[in-house]
């Protein structure tokens, strides 16, 4: 069993949507190969997940339901991938680049001694060989990769790749396989889990409105927080905001919080560090509001609005309000 191999994050028994867009891209390489796209899927709800990976372009479904599986925890999930990429000798391994796709990946590329390019923004296939392009330098630069170990396992960045269209015609073949490791044998446990609600996630959404160190406090986040509402967006923040402990870590972008590729990034007193810059070049369309017209996010900002945000965004969301109805 060789083939384009695409791990399925999950959640509760729900798909991370960057599952789907790494399949998408599974399904143009296998193509181009002439080879199988085969689904990853472990853990909770797992048959039911397979069944979804094949109307998202799947062939085939490895699935395993072990209880050591039901919330990732990387000792299981790398033991298993790692012991069936060996045996079956995939051409490619595919993931989000999350925090568990990254975590998943690098641990596999250790075990199997094979090259891992993460962060992919576009992959096309040059003479048998996965080329991968992928920022660097902060973002400031795209470059073009490629890995000559096997299989080549690469991490995709959220976004940049679209969702396959479902066809709910198809079906595929599910082979069931044993987990690795006993939970005695997992040095990790899981104590509890704490669910957000009324959250959208940064990775996942259309539209981010974030503030830095010019909403000037908690309560700054007010009227950014109601902006993003109007607009069905997810809530962010810059570094600067989360060291200050105005807002929760899970918030932040940037290279130490999280990279997006929203279509919309509107960025209220974030001055754009370097670090800030690198979460968020990917994204389609850059709107900056800043009193600063010399601020290093005025400059990669498809619109700098010099002002302060404290007229402007509660003006925006009364224009979008009225305009949305």
């Amino acid at each position: 069993m060789s083939g384009v191999w695409v791990w399925v994050e999950q959640s509760g028994g729900t798909a991370a949507n960057i599952s789907w867009e790494a399949l998408g891209l599974g399904r143009r390489l296998a193509g181009a190969l002439g080879q199988e796209v085969i689904a990853l899927v472990f853990g909770m709800n797992a048959s039911m997940l397979a069944r979804t990976a094949f109307q998202y372009g799947a062939d085939k479904a490895i699935v395993c339901e072990d209880a050591t599986l039901a919330e990732f925890r990387l000792e299981p999930y790398a033991t298993l991938l790692s012991r069936l990429a060996g045996q079956h000798q995939p051409y490619a391994i595919l993931a989000g680049a999350s925090a568990c796709g990254r975590d998943l990946a690098g641990a596999v590329a250790v075990d199997l001694e094979a090259g891992l390019i993460p962060d992919a923004v576009d992959v096309e296939l040059v003479d048998g060989v996965l080329e991968v392009t992928r920022p660097v330098y902060a973002g400031k630069l795209l470059a073009r990769a490629v890995s000559s170990g096997s299989p080549q396992i690469i991490t995709i960045r959220s976004r940049a790749f679209p969702v396959p269209a479902m066809d709910e015609r198809r079906i595929g073949e599910v082979k069931p396989v044993e987990a690795v490791l006993a939970e005695e044998d997992i040095a990790a446990k899981i104590a509890g889990m704490e669910a957000s609600t009324g959250y959208i996630s940064l990775t996942d959404a259309a539209i981010v409105v974030s503030g830095g160190r010019g909403v000037g406090g908690p309560e700054g986040f007010e009227p950014l927080q109601q902006l993003a509402d109007v607009l069905g967006a997810s809530l962010g923040a810059s570094r600067a905001a989360v060291d200050a402990g105005w807002i929760a870590y899970e918030h932040q972008v940037g290279q130490t919080g999280k990279t997006i590729s929203p279509d919309i990034y509107i960025a209220c007193g974030i001055s754009g560090a370097v670090q800030h810059q690198a979460g968020i070049r990917t994204a389609k369309v850059i709107i900056a509001i800043n009193t600063d017209l010399e601020a290093p996010i005025m400059k990669i900002a498809r619109y700098a609005i010099v002002g302060d945000l404290f007229e402007v965004v509660p003006a925006l969301n009364a224009a979008f309000e009225k305009r949305l109805g």
